[in-house]
């Protein structure tokens, strides 16, 4: 579904930036970015001087421009949303008309522009919800299921990726620690034994090509994720930044803030019910539509149904320092860091 076709990418920041040059690297046809920022897609033009990108200045609330975007396009990775738990939580109601109300928008300019894909990004904090951000995260991965069925057509497959924390994106506490460090710190951690599941970009960008390729419609796929513990990143990521602004990592303090509005204390990667109907291969998994009749689901080849699964970050097998300072020492990404 990337080879030789024309890819739409709603929302151009940290991650769907690394999708647009990964499309770009299986030969795309055509990749549209969609963002409602001028500077960021003036910044993205200069950076992908390529002839196949089209930037395209929209935002998903407005569906004429939505459904004018998608026109001639196959496949949509849709990953424009407010994503910062905090800010939704104080702005509730914006976080529905983006997350929400721009997500229908997406998938009626789909039905109607004979998109044959659409994946949505999603967040493990959709799973049991605490706070605004998730809860608006699993509307929206119902809604991309009853697509499937309220569409009328099947040659249109809908289905949602859901991951934890992309190491380095804006969203994500490294680059805030990063920050600290080379003023001198402290580095403030909500709780130091809080943990979380986290992604490198290349794993997400997996996980949306394995998701365009395998989904029969409707389903949620996850990367099987490492968790790790936030005082840990904390100490590995001093360890390694600390010298390069010329400071002694035992110069750098750490300071313990709480917890804000809307954060949770460990994260979960699915729910109870879902873990009931989980299927998986080596690297994913992929939680089925729910068996309620409304929507036929025929499985996915190469998957079977899961075995043990780990819910929570908190008793998922942890890295530990040294681990983390491997990962975050290798890589495209981490060399941002570093």
């Amino acid at each position: 579904m990337i080879a030789g076709n024309n890819v739409l990418v709603t929302g151009v920041g940290s991650v769907g930036s690394r999708i647009v040059s990964h499309l770009l690297n299986q030969d795309a046809n055509v990749v549209r970015l969609f963002d409602n920022s001028e500077p960021r897609l003036a910044e993205l033009r200069s950076e992908f001087d390529d002839e196949r990108c089209r930037f395209l200045i929209g935002d998903i609330r407005d569906a004429s421009r939505l459904n004018r975007a998608m026109e001639n396009i196959d496949a949509v990775v849709h990953t424009a949303a407010m994503k910062h738990v905090d800010i939704s939580e104080y702005n509730a109601f914006e976080a529905v008309k983006t997350n929400v109300l721009g997500l229908q928008n997406l998938i009626d300019a789909a039905i109607e522009n004979d998109v044959q894909r659409v994946v949505f990004t999603s967040s493990d904090k959709a799973v049991d919800p605490a706070n605004t951000m998730g809860t608006t995260k699993l509307l929206g991965e119902k809604l991309i299921t009853a697509a499937n069925k309220y569409s009328g057509r099947d040659d249109l497959r809908l289905t949602a990726v859901r991951f934890g924390n992309v190491i380095n994106s804006s969203q994500s506490v490294v680059p805030i620690f990063h920050e600290q460090i080379k003023t001198g710190g402290p580095v403030t951690i909500t709780d130091p034994e809080m943990t979380r599941f986290f992604l490198s970009y290349d794993e997400i960008t997996e996980l949306i090509t394995e998701a365009l390729r395998r989904t029969a419609g409707g389903e949620t796929f996850l990367y099987k994720m490492p968790a790790i513990r936030i005082k840990d990143l904390a100490a590995a990521m001093i360890e390694v930044l600390a010298p390069q602004y010329d400071y002694d990592p035992s110069e750098i303090e750490t300071e313990t803030i709480g917890l804000r509005p809307g954060e949770t204390f460990h994260e979960h990667i699915m729910t109870e019910r879902e873990t009931q109907r989980a299927i998986e291969n080596d690297d994913l998994y992929a939680i089925p539509p729910d068996e309620n009749g409304y929507i036929d689901y025929d499985g996915i080849e190469g998957f079977e149904p899961a075995g043990d699964i780990v819910r929570s970050s908190e008793n998922a097998d942890l890295l530990n320092k040294n681990q983390i300072i491997g990962l975050i020492t290798s890589g495209t990404e981490i060399g941002e860091i570093v």
